[in-house]
């Protein structure tokens, strides 16, 4: 993954290409690429290949340094799943011989077994990607190969149908053949395919936003069906190859709207990716035999066995990830964990020692004041371990090793989905600690995976069914002075995440607390009608939240209770409760999270607040 387009027609194809692949940028990547069909002074056309590690504003200056003529060509924004982010590993891939490009967006399951077939019927493989693969598999069905009795087709549709029926996965693809100057074939399953027609060629592209400059009128290819572009006219076929007639969908948005993906503002639209999030962060994470696999851990085990303390420095919301990790590592890895404010922490001259690991995490990974403290830490011998979601940036150049979160490009200032993303990728550090120090076994830590993918699917329960309920809660606080939020365990880290989400985006005062704190100081502000927002699902501590909540209760407050399905118990305290499916306490936060992003963006709303730049905030902080 992550973004793909592709053009075939009169004009230049390499700046259509470049503007694109700009228009594909918001949703994160660490390096790109294009293949174009340039014809020599002969008349025989070759494929050029140009892939660059880093900005597509790179790749646009090294395509500005050749005089290219080419008039149909692919590229491809890449965000690493197999293979590190390195230019070997960038689309487009080739076939040995050169003549055919792919650029794909998916997973190959089957990767492992089909390159090794592959290699022994003589192909050689010039990447990690799990990608190449599909070059040679279709360069096979093209030209044949004598040795396992593949015959040739000649027909690079009917090359890349063959190709697909050998691939388990998902993939959104399309190649392009020397010996076919002037077309594209593309497939899709599992993977966004949309195609359109304009004045000046053909268009193919994984997001309608990289389209929207040249045409309305799009397909949104649907899964096992194919299609062959050209310059004049474009064929779409089913899996047997029959002609269809696909339905045309015509976009009215314009380029911000098309961006927001239909959505009023980028924050609701960032919310409700988080489902994918959860699944791209831990894509390709756990091996076959229930290891964890982090290949950009920069750590041998070794080195982490002798982790004797951990040091997580963040600033704002990834702060609160860092709680939420505290107890996760504290848990499973049974050492030490505290969690700093980056700005605070290399002013007080804490104690480390070479065994002792320090886990930066920043959204941009370029917070000035988590920069400053990694490399503190790392003049006094400590580990660094960075968790970001900018590939590349000063926080993963500066660290050891990373975990990138996979939330592609976040817009809104207010973070939420790079949150998740964090909490995600934290608690993956948290299981592995716990398998390197022998606390986990194999079978505990494919459970606690496997539950940790299924909040995916929590998420999307929640974004589903609870927005009446988020609605009439933001609409009973909004014009509050000021709120307070209350958890125990992981409701407190949680609550400290909820209350900031709320002061940032709708100016309306919030305060976090660990609810058994509040006797002693924060009770005093509650009276008749204050707004009091509990994280009160299930958990070891829920009757204790309870007995808190009615201490609100007697003194007036309203209360609107984030709590677990089916618990009815909570409903004779709360005046507005938001449910969110069970799952293991340990992933609570994740789910817990949630309805508290949406209730903020709701009480923002209605108290008439620009939701995705708020007053005097800025996406990065890049200044101490």
């Amino acid at each position: 993954m992550c973004g793909i387009v592709g053009y075939t027609g009169q004009n230049p194809a390499a700046n259509i290409l470049v503007t694109g692949l700009k228009r594909l940028e918001y949703r994160g990547y660490d390096s790109a690429g294009v293949a174009l069909a340039e014809r020599d002074a002969t008349g025989t056309y070759t494929l050029n290949i140009i892939r660059r590690v880093g900005k597509v504003s790179g790749l646009e200056s090294e395509l500005n340094g050749h005089s290219s003529t080419s008039t149909c060509g692919i590229g491809h924004t890449r965000w690493a799943t197999h293979g590190r982010p390195t230019q070997a590993n960038a689309h487009p891939h080739i076939s040995c011989d050169g003549r055919i490009a792919i650029v794909h967006n998916g997973i190959i399951e089957n990767f492992a077994e089909l390159r090794e077939e592959l290699i022994q019927r003589g192909h050689h493989f010039s990447s990690d990607t799990d990608t190449e693969v599909f070059a040679h598999l279709i360069e096979e069905a093209y030209e044949g190969n004598e040795s396992s009795g593949i015959p040739a087709t000649h027909k690079l549709l009917d090359a890349l149908r063959i190709a697909c029926t050998q691939v388990v996965g998902a993939y959104g693809v399309a190649a392009i053949a020397a010996d076919e100057p002037g077309t594209i074939a593309v497939a899709r399953k599992d993977s966004p395919i949309v195609i359109g027609r304009g004045e000046h060629g053909s268009y193919v592209a994984s997001d309608v936003i990289a389209l929207i400059d040249a045409t309305r009128d799009v397909v949104v290819l649907e899964d096992g069906q194919f299609a062959l572009l050209t310059p004049n006219k474009i064929i779409y076929t089913d899996d047997q190859g029959t002609p269809i007639e696909p339905a045309v969908t015509h976009i009215d948005w314009d380029i911000d709207l098309a961006e927001k993906a239909g959505y009023p503002d980028f924050m609701l639209k960032e919310i409700f990716e988080q489902p994918r999030v959860v699944r791209d962060t831990l894509v390709g994470r756990l091996t076959g035999a229930g290891e964890l696999d982090i290949d950009e851990l920069g750590l041998s085990f070794e080195e982490l066995n002798l982790v004797d303390r951990v040091y997580v420095i963040a600033c704002g919301t990834s702060y609160h990830a860092g709680l939420i990790a505290k107890n996760l590592i504290e848990a499973w890895a049974r050492i030490p964990c505290e969690v700093e404010a980056a700005s605070e922490f290399r002013y007080r001259n804490p104690i480390i020692t070479p065994s002792t690991l320090v886990v930066a995490v920043s959204q941009s990974g370029e917070t000035a004041d988590t920069l400053a403290a990694i490399r503190d830490a790392r003049i006094k011998g400590a580990k660094v371990f960075g968790v970001t979601n900018v590939v590349g940036s000063p926080v993963a150049r500066e660290s050891d090793g990373v975990i990138y979160t996979k939330a592609n490009k976040e817009i809104a200032v207010a973070s939420t989905k790079s949150f998740i993303g964090q909490v995600v990728s934290l608690t993956l550090l948290a299981m592995l600690l716990g398998q390197v120090k022998g606390k986990l076994t194999t079978g505990q830590t494919r459970m606690l995976f496997r539950e940790l993918g299924d909040t995916a699917e929590h998420i999307q329960t929640i974004l589903d069914t609870q927005q009446q309920a988020i609605q009439s809660a933001a609409t009973a606080c909004k014009d509050a002075p000021s709120a307070l939020f209350v958890g125990r365990g992981m409701g407190a880290a949680v609550s400290n995440e909820g209350a900031l989400k709320l002061k940032e985006i709708s100016y309306l005062h919030a305060e976090a607390y660990a609810a058994g704190e509040m006797k002693h100081g924060a009770i005093a502000l509650i009276e008749p009608g204050f707004p009091v927002i509990a994280v009160a699902t299930k958990s070891a501590v829920y009757d204790k939240v309870l007995s808190n909540l009615k201490e609100c209760e007697a003194r007036g407050a309203k209360i609107i209770a984030v709590a677990t399905e089916g618990d009815h118990e909570i409903e004779a305290i709360a005046d507005y409760v938001i449910y969110v499916p069970p799952t293991r306490e340990a992933f609570s936060a994740i789910t817990a999270t949630v309805p508290l992003q949406l209730l903020a963006r709701e009480v923002a709303r209605l108290r008439g607040c620009d939701i995705d730049q708020p007053r005097n905030l800025a996406k990065s902080v890049t200044v101490e």
